[in-house]
């Protein structure tokens, strides 16, 4: 039964993960105004209503890569050892997600050079970027804090470091790597909090 139950469970993440390469293939060789969500299921060999049944637009199919990679960087975060403060816990979670994923990401890339030009895929990035705000607070909450900064600022402000340093890599061409502006960008945004990197 269990093993049933886990082979529906992959299937569906194969599926999942097959309409988002569809939609990111088809969004940058054709641009994101002249992709339907039709062109994508046939794309992915399913149907139209199958499509429904995974994600509820052409944006949510595009922008998965990114709700996956920011989940399982919440899931790292409470790997992280009970000695490490918050902000410790984040870069350490951080760390060890350059380290499962690599630091050059090109799906990443793309999918930040096309929220950068499209205002939809850009709100709705937004939008997920809150719902992975609160789960960090909860991810970090109760753990030792460095400084009178609160959870949900210590997020907020670990987030908009990421974001800001994923623009310079996509304004750079990728001089540098994804994960050397990361811990740049970090350093940076830490001074005020009399934080330095882990």
């Amino acid at each position: 039964m269990d093993s049933t139950a886990g082979l529906r469970e992959r299937k569906k993440a194969e599926t999942r993960q097959a309409v988002h390469e569809a939609a990111l293939r088809l969004t940058v060789e054709h641009g994101l105004d002249h992709v339907t969500v039709e062109a994508i299921a046939d794309a992915a060999n399913i149907s139209r209503r199958t499509f429904s049944n995974y994600f509820d637009g052409k944006e949510d199919a595009l922008l998965y890569g990114d709700e996956q990679r920011l989940g399982t960087l919440v899931q790292r975060v409470r790997e992280q050892p009970a000695d490490r403060s918050a902000w410790q816990a984040l870069r350490g979670a951080l760390e060890s997600l350059y380290d499962e994923v690599g630091d050059t990401d090109r799906e990443l890339h793309q999918r930040t050079r096309l929220a950068m030009r499209h205002p939809s895929l850009l709100a709705r990035q937004l939008a997920n970027r809150v719902r992975l705000e609160r789960e960090l607070s909860q991810a970090v909450a109760g753990r030792e804090q460095q400084s009178d900064v609160s959870p949900e600022m210590l997020t907020a402000a670990f987030l908009v470091a990421l974001r800001v340093a994923t623009q310079w890599w996509c304004a750079e061409q990728e001089t540098r790597t994804l994960r050397e502006l990361t811990e740049e960008a970090l350093t940076q945004i830490a001074e005020p909090f009399g934080r330095r990197p882990a």
